[in-house]
């Protein structure tokens, strides 16, 4: 289960009709988001209440093989000056160990790093603006960090194909 540093790769290694994992890691929680198998939407779908390294990879696991995931979009927290700090670096600890533990997943999913700069901000933002209780927000807020950073990478993937096809035309279109 190689680490991916081109997370547009991604989607090209995946078998037909699998799915992106987005994951939001606290240090209490593990923020789950799902994309469909076209790559266009984030659906968040709940959290994993952290505990054991072991027991938190063998939950990810699980949810690889039930709901037919080909990768891991693990959200990356740079700092605003585009450094990496401690959480990072925790992040890409967390993307080794899993590495590591590869036989619980069988298919051996890839994983690959999104920005998640704001992430939490944004999202606990737009859930004040919505008169979203503390407590409601407290209970939702880690899986719908995790389904607004999956987007943001489909969003750029979609982006970034969109592009590609307007340079493949206009090629095409100014050869003699």
């Amino acid at each position: 289960m190689p680490v991916i540093a081109d997370p547009f790769l991604l989607p090209d290694m995946l078998k037909r009709g699998q799915r992106l994992l987005g994951l939001d890691l606290g240090t209490k929680t593990i923020g789950l988001a799902i994309s469909d198998p076209g790559f266009s939407v984030a659906s968040p779908i709940g959290t994993i209440r952290r505990t054991k390294f072991t027991q938190d990879a063998m939950e990810l696991a699980r949810l690889v093989k039930d709901r037919e995931v080909g990768a891991l979009v693990l959200g990356l927290p740079i700092n605003m000056d585009g450094s990496e700090g401690p959480r990072a670096a925790s992040t890409r600890q967390f993307a080794a160990n899993l590495i590591e533990r590869a036989d619980l997943f069988g298919a051996d999913p890839q994983i690959g790093f999104w920005d998640e700069r704001l992430s939490t901000s944004a999202v606990t933002r737009m859930m004040i603006e919505a008169d979203m209780t503390r407590k409601r927000r407290g209970e939702v807020v880690d899986k719908m960090a995790a389904a607004y950073i999956l987007q943001g990478f489909l969003d750029a993937l979609a982006n970034r194909r969109r592009l590609a096809r307007l340079a493949e035309e206009e090629n095409e279109g100014g050869e003699p």
